[in-house]
């Protein structure tokens, strides 16, 4: 049997992302044999609300599944569904009722609404990491900035990179857009290597977690943390300050915690990992997910034994 895919895109590289980490999944749980997948830029498309649909989706074969993550494709998905048929699946909260769509895929601290067509999530659905030798003394540091769901403590950051950058590790340090100037120059004391975001090539985040033996991060940063447990290191999480008491990045991150599948950096000692770090197993959200997306349209699995660390409330 083969799945048949339209995955439209809205030109958001982390909806984009979060999409392509769907049709990872759906090809690990079937064989990558088995899915087909058509990539469909919004953009060019310029499917409206009325008018007749692009001659180049009456040339694709009819999809089972329709794809789509952000509101920029929440329009295109609902009109090839009700003109090709298969079934509509949207990533993240949409803007338009959940009922219009088959499936919503959505994180659990969106709190949507127990509906039978509502899949949760643990958070961001990431790719899987490249396959790489698994390397112990090798050690990440990544650091956020300030966002509307957390103030950057700039001391608290400080003292922890400096008790991290202690432990005889190879360690690589490398920082995004929102970190504040001169974040990195406190690092370069303790021989690790710096990496700013500007100068890091392609693929080059994904390449270094799937080696590493340990790696951590800010708190603010929970998709670089999801993108961090796709791999076998141990992932520990400087938490910062929340600038509301309801903040629903830090209860996802807080039930990380609580799961035991992510660390927290308090500034005792006793936070860092002790002994030599092995190989764990991928959290591996997208398969779960897939699975559970493949089950309730009743299409049958090819590979159900595929070990994953964590799933999806199904």
């Amino acid at each position: 049997m083969l799945l048949t895919i339209w995955r439209f895109m809205d030109g958001n590289r982390a909806h984009e992302k979060q999409s392509a980490a769907l049709v990872s999944g759906l090809r690990s749980c079937l064989g990558a044999d088995a899915v087909r997948c058509h990539d469909l830029a919004c953009c060019e498309l310029n499917i409206s609300l009325w008018g007749s649909l692009p001659d180049s989706l009456h040339q694709l074969p009819r999809p089972d599944l329709i794809l789509g993550a952000g509101h920029g494709s929440h329009w295109p998905v609902l009109r090839a569904r009700r003109a090709f048929g298969g079934r509509s699946v949207v990533i993240l909260q949409p803007s338009l009722p959940l009922s219009w769509f088959d499936f919503v895929i959505v994180p659990e601290h969106d709190r949507p609404p127990p509906l039978p067509n509502v899949i949760l999530t643990r958070g961001a659905l990431t790719e899987p990491l490249p396959e790489l030798p698994f390397e112990s003394q090798r050690a990440l540091l990544l650091f956020g900035g300030p966002s509307k769901h957390f103030f950057w403590d700039a001391t608290r950051v400080a003292t922890a990179t400096a008790q991290l950058l202690k432990q005889p590790l190879q360690w690589q340090v490398s920082d995004s857009r929102r970190t504040p100037e001169g974040t990195l120059v406190h690092c370069a004391d303790n021989g690790a290597e710096l990496h700013p975001w500007q100068q890091c090539p392609p693929g080059w985040l994904a390449e270094q977690m799937a080696a590493a033996g340990q790696i951590w991060v800010t708190g603010d940063s929970v998709s670089m943390i999801f993108e961090a447990l796709q791999s076998r290191a141990r992932v520990g999480v400087i938490t910062l300050p929340s600038r509301h008491s309801r903040n629903k990045i830090r209860s996802a991150v807080q039930r990380l915690l609580d799961d035991g599948l992510v660390h927290e950096w308090t500034g005792s000692d006793a936070d860092l990992p002790a002994g030599i770090p092995t190989p764990g197993v991928p959290f591996a959200q997208q398969v779960s997910c897939a699975r559970a997306l493949l089950r309730r349209c009743g299409w049958p699995l090819s590979s159900p034994s595929y070990q994953v660390s964590a799933g999806v409330t199904q």
